[in-house]
């Protein structure tokens, strides 16, 4: 069985990993796009946006290889709120989003699965996190299941003690506000340690497990 993974997540230095009033102008809330300056020059995000070139990156690399499922708060899904209106919204990335996977989103509004282009099918979960994570593990068979974001959803299965690897990257930014990733969470005594700090231009890497 494969592990439960957190990869490629931006963080602030003041330890934020999303700004304020996310909306579908701000998907990442405000300025929050400055913590992903790291991964937009990769050759790994330059191909999900369907450009070729980019930078050799080994942790954008790893961020995208070696999943079988994935799971995604509804905020990472879309900025609606409440019932779902219709079913027109289908994601952020359009008809052939980057997952390539079964994408189990955590909602408490039921909705049909949506089949997408690439081998995405979105599938919602309105009975809570331990739901989600059986479903996805049950999808990725061998491979790994990545817990995509956002901040509430990475804290709730923190707590949960069902992460086994997180990698994040600390960007050289003080956002100030915004959504806190670890306040009032005692990492060391959820049993995460730091195995790995890689220092770069645009970020510092640096992988905790459990």
């Amino acid at each position: 069985m494969g592990k439960v993974r957190v990869a490629a997540f931006g963080v602030s230095i003041d330890g934020y990993g999303a700004g304020l009033d996310q909306s579908l102008k701000h998907p990442l809330g405000k300025r929050g796009e400055e913590l992903h300056s790291w991964f937009y020059p990769t050759r790994t995000f330059r191909s999900m946006v369907g450009e070729d070139g980019g930078t050799d990156d080994r942790f954008a690399r790893a961020s995208a290889e070696g999943f079988g499922a994935f799971i995604l708060g509804r905020n990472m899904f879309g900025p609606i709120r409440g019932e779902w209106p219709d079913d027109a919204w289908k994601g952020w990335w359009g008809d052939n989003p980057p997952y390539h996977a079964p994408t189990f989103i955590l909602t408490h509004h039921a909705r049909a699965p949506i089949v997408m282009e690439g081998g995405t099918t979105f599938h919602f979960v309105t009975d809570g996190i331990e739901a989600a994570l059986a479903q996805a593990k049950a999808a990725a068979g061998d491979l790994d299941v990545k817990i995509g974001g956002g901040v509430s959803t990475i804290r709730q299965y923190l707590l949960a003690g069902a992460i086994d690897e997180l990698h994040l990257a600390m960007s050289p930014v003080v956002l100030g506000r915004g959504e806190s990733l670890f306040a009032s969470i005692d990492l060391p005594g959820l049993g995460y340690r730091v195995t790995e700090a890689v220092p770069t231009e645009l970020a510092t890497h640096l992988v905790l497990t459990r």
